[in-house]
Formats: structure tokens, C-alpha cells, sequence
């Protein structure tokens, strides 16, 4: 009854705090949702890899400055292994319905040299398209325009049409439930995406412990502010499970290709290496995060740092998001491949 009550308190505030200033710009009629069809999301192929790992010596180049080619080599080759086709531009198909409106939610908090890079980026956009999806429905998205333009993520370095678009504060003005909290989604997220793309980066998190695929959904809720108590957790696992990001999320990628082990999430080059590869599965999103956080702590190992657990800030949402039954987070029952 008291978890009941605080529930109602928040989606209380939320409506308060919101509801008048956000009415005002929200339409009236605000017209059919897209990707709104019936039936179940696609799912990948039964048999396949949790995660999968391609890192390339190509990749580690110094000063973490790869060419275009050798990060799509990369992640076409995890792309291709993740959904079990022949190249990526089939395991993307495979992974879509037809007229699904793609979200590629990205994680550009960090600006240039942490952020997803914009060749690897532009590989999985022109592989959409070669799927099929028409460049309208390819939106590439994150909390701010600002933050987009500082990754380089702007839409001259996309084929014309492809959006890319700073949620900007614009949410949707009805506030959700889900798990220990509540919060306003981005509008994006919850009118036009029907499948989506999660691309983050191997980074340490000062609060959360890591910050790799899941925390990146804080990216799409107006209140990720108030998530940051006791570690992030439950909040993380949580928020990952709702449906709206859980029933849409079609693939996993994390840019490891420079990595951070400490002094995140904004970019601290002292703390940088290049790891040289990426993480991806279209299986198991606790899986990509699991394995991105071996990465974490044997680099942090390799320099002399204490564990996550003896800073008191591993990720306690990890096991919780495997709880909930998002996936594996026991590396020794998370069926890893590399490509």
C-alpha cells in the first residue's frame, strides 16, 4: 500500500509539474500514432549468439581515429553473426516489418571522441535503407539537438531524408508508470517509432557504475534527474522493461571502439583507450551490457583501479534487468561469439 501511494505521488507531481506548460504546444488532434500495427514485434532467429564481439586491430588505431571502412567491416560482420545472415544489410531486414519507422537512439552526452562516431553511425543508416526502409522512416535521435551536433551527428552527413532530431524537451504529455517510478516520454518515442536501435558506447558512469545500453533509455523520460539514487537501481532494469522501449527494441550496439574505464559519463581522455572493436546482439540487452562491463573492469584491472564494487558503485541493475527477465547477466551462461 505505501509503494501504491508513492506511485500516486509521483504521477501526481509529474501531471503538475508539466501538464499546464506542455499543453500548450501539443496538439489538439494529435492524429494516428505510426508503427501502431497489431501483431507480435520481429524476433531474431532461435539459436543465435547473445552477443557478439568484433574488435578488429584496424580499430585500434592511435588517437582512436580509425578510417570508415574498417568500422564498417566491423559491425557488419557483428551485425551479419548477431542475426545469423549472410551481411548486415539481411540481419536488419530480418530484424524490421515492413513500414516500421526505425529509431536509432543514440548516446551523444560525451560530444566527439565518446559518443557513437558518425562512420559507424552512417554504416547502419545506408544498411537500413538498403533493407528497405524508406529515409523518413529512419529517425536518429537523442535528448538534444546540441548534444547530436557536438557527436556529429547532423543531417549533411546523412543520405537526404534520414531525420535527425533532438527530442529537445518535446514530450509526450501523458505521464507513465513503470516499476519503482514514473515519467513523460520523449514524443518521438511514443508516436513515431515502432522498432528501435540502441546504440551507446563502453563507458564508466560515476553514479550508475557503467553506462553502455541500457542506461541510454534515461536519454527518452523528461525526469532521468531523479533515477540517480542508490546507484540507478532499480531504476535502469526498470525503465528497460517498459514496454514501450522493451516490445520495440529490435538490436543492441555498443561503440567500444575508444573506450572509457573511469571519470564518466562525460569524456575523460585520461581514462580513454582504444579497445578497438564493438558489442552487439539482437538477443540480450542485459547480455551487451554484461559484457561491456568485463571490458570496463579488466582495463580498470590492467590500470592499477579498484573494482566497481570496491568504488560501491557496481551496477546493481544489471542482475535486476536479468530478474525481470530481460536477459543474462552471468557471463558464464551468456553464449558469446566473436566475428
Amino acid at each position: 500500500m505505501a509503494i501504491d501511494r508513492e506511485r500516486r505521488r509521483v504521477l501526481g507531481k509529474l501531471l503538475a509539474g508539466t501538464l499546464a506548460g506542455w499543453l500548450a504546444r501539443v496538439p489538439l488532434l494529435a492524429g494516428p500514432r505510426a508503427g501502431g500495427r497489431k501483431g507480435a514485434p520481429a524476433r531474431p532467429a532461435a539459436g543465435l549468439p547473445d552477443v557478439v564481439v568484433a574488435r578488429r586491430k584496424a580499430l585500434q588505431a592511435k588517437g582512436g581515429a580509425p578510417g570508415a571502412e574498417a568500422v564498417r567491416e566491423a559491425l557488419g560482420a557483428a551485425i551479419a553473426r548477431a542475426t545469423g545472415a549472410k551481411d548486415p544489410v539481411a540481419g536488419l531486414a530480418s530484424l524490421l516489418r515492413p513500414g516500421d519507422v526505425v529509431g536509432v537512439k543514440l548516446n551523444c552526452l560525451a560530444g566527439r571522441g565518446l559518443s557513437p562516431r558518425p562512420e559507424l553511425v552512417r554504416a547502419l543508416v545506408d544498411w537500413l535503407l538498403e533493407a528497405g526502409v524508406a529515409p523518413r522512416r529512419v529517425i536518429l535521435f537523442d535528448r538534444s539537438t546540441r548534444e547530436l551536433r557536438r557527436a556529429g551527428i547532423v543531417p549533411g552527413a546523412f543520405p537526404a531524408g534520414v531525420r535527425v532530431v533532438g527530442i529537445d524537451n518535446d514530450y509526450d504529455w501523458t505521464p507513465r508508470e513503470w516499476g519503482p517510478s514514473g515519467s513523460c516520454f520523449a514524443r518521438v518515442l511514443v508516436r513515431e517509432v515502432s522498432a528501435l536501435v540502441n546504440v551507446g558506447v563502453v563507458k564508466d558512469h560515476d553514479l550508475a557504475g557503467v553506462s553502455l545500453g541500457l542506461k541510454n533509455w534515461y536519454g527518452v523520460i523528461h525526469n532521468p534527474n531523479k533515477m540517480h539514487d542508490d546507484g540507478c537501481s532499480p531504476y535502469v532494469a526498470h525503465l528497460a522493461a517498459y514496454p514501450l522501449i522493451r516490445e520495440k527494441l529490435r538490436l543492441t550496439i555498443l561503440d567500444g571502439i575508444v573506450a572509457q574505464a573511469h571519470g564518466g559519463p562525460a569524456r575523460s581522455p585520461r581514462w580513454t583507450w582504444p579497445w578497438g572493436g564493438v558489442i552487439v546482439s539482437a538477443t540480450d540487452p542485459v547480455a551487451v551490457d554484461a559484457t561491456g562491463l568485463r571490458v570496463i573492469e579488466e582495463r580498470r584491472r590492467e590500470l592499477g583501479l579498484p573494482s566497481l564494487a570496491e568504488e560501491k558503485r557496481a551496477p546493481r541493475w544489471l542482475p535486476e534487468a536479468a530478474r525481470l527477465g530481460l536477459g543474462r547477466d552471468d557471463p558464464a551462461r551468456i553464449r558469446l561469439v566473436e566475428a
